[in-house]
């Protein structure tokens, strides 16, 4: 299953508020399922959900970031497309995939996203420059969480 089928089966998830999904392909047997913190938004209202202390700390943040979004409208975003940790380099004394200034192409790798003792490449869909990376390495990164701004070119 490549990574665009696995996109795909998150997209459905996200559209018909799935908690989980199994699939078998081929022999491969590929299991998604959310944390209750990518719970729809809808479901972390409720107010047995208002107490979590996750949510109460990331509340704080995502007010930080909505100020700086507007700004950055007319930059592509490279996204996580799966919970895990993100890796900007192959190996820890390995040079990073890309560097802010740095023009990428689509299909290039960009960093890798650790997800169940799995290392996926996460490449680029666009091109452009390198001009913010959001993401710190080798911390946790949400799905949809941006990992990289990317100026057009």
């Amino acid at each position: 299953m490549n990574l665009k089928e696995i996109k795909e089966l998150i997209k459905l998830m996200n559209e018909n508020e799935l908690g989980e999904v199994e699939v078998e392909q081929e022999g491969s047997k590929l299991k998604l399922k959310k944390l209750a913190a990518s719970l729809p938004t809808s479901v972390a209202m409720h107010p047995s959900y208002m107490a979590a202390p996750a949510l109460a700390v990331k509340g704080p943040a995502e007010a930080e970031v909505k100020p700086e979004a507007a700004s950055k409208d007319h930059l592509k975003k490279i996204i996580s497309p799966m919970v895990g940790t993100f890796y900007r380099a192959p190996s820890p004394d390995a040079s990073p995939y890309v560097e802010i200034g740095q023009v990428v192409e689509p299909g290039q790798v960009v960093c890798i996203v650790e997800a169940m003792k799995l290392m996926n490449e996460i490449k680029s869909e666009v091109r452009g420059k390198v001009v913010e990376i959001p993401a710190e390495n080798a911390h946790p990164v949400e799905f949809g969480q941006v990992l990289f701004y990317l100026e057009p070119v």
